[in-house]
């Protein structure tokens, strides 16, 4: 009986103290199981970017021997596309612009119509940065690039440029990677070229991408 009330003793005094070890050594492997969260400092992949800005048409399309006056205007771009690496980009946008001009431009018209017109571009476009430049804490954040892509242009009114058009352009431009990782500003500045009419063109357009 004796025993039984010593071995009863021992247990009440000894498995508690086990139990805390146990308990102690679950939680440890908990812990040390358990792996860090790590975040990417630049996110890219898929991305959504808006730019506008001035653009200014140095010779409208028009017939021969009729006025082709300096126009300035406006545009809009949205663009949707995919990052290949660090270094390059692809993307779909469309673009939208009005540009003003006299009573004295009148298109292809023959005289019917006069004025302001506008452009709705879809298109395609490649990106790449060229250099990039490193922040105090060793990410590069800052890239120069260049861009260039190409697009269908429609134009309005259709009485004033009735006739469709193939847009090219390039230029570069600066990029820099906020600590927002999703997020990033720029500025670029492009030369156009309308293939049908040889109308030349320029803007100078900032930008902001979110990258998914």
């Amino acid at each position: 009986m004796k025993a039984l009330a010593s071995l009863a003793l021992l247990s009440v005094l000894v498995l508690p103290a086990f139990a805390r070890a146990q308990d102690s050594s679950t939680s440890k492997n908990s812990t040390g199981d358990k792996e860090a969260e790590t975040y990417n400092e630049i996110e890219r992949g898929l991305y959504l970017s808006v730019q506008g800005g001035p653009f200014f048409v140095v010779n409208p399309p028009a017939d021969e021997n009729t006025p082709r006056p300096f126009s300035a205007g406006q545009a809009a771009q949205v663009e949707v596309g995919f990052d290949i690496g660090e270094r390059l980009s692809l993307g779909l946008f469309v673009q939208a612009s009005t540009n003003s001009a006299g009573s004295e431009y009148v298109g292809k018209s023959g005289g019917a119509a006069s004025g302001a017109f506008s452009m709705l571009v879809p298109g395609a476009t490649l990106r790449a940065h060229l250099v990039g430049f490193a922040d105090s804490q060793d990410v590069k954040r800052t890239f120069i690039y260049a861009r260039a892509g190409a697009g269908f242009v429609k134009f309005s009114p259709k009485l004033l440029l009735p006739d469709s058009d193939i847009l090219v352009f390039a230029g570069p431009g600066v990029e820099y990677y906020t600590r927002l990782r999703h997020f990033s500003v720029g500025v670029e500045i492009t030369g156009s070229y309308l293939v049908s009419s040889g109308s030349i063109g320029f803007a100078v357009s900032p930008n902001l991408r979110y990258a998914f």
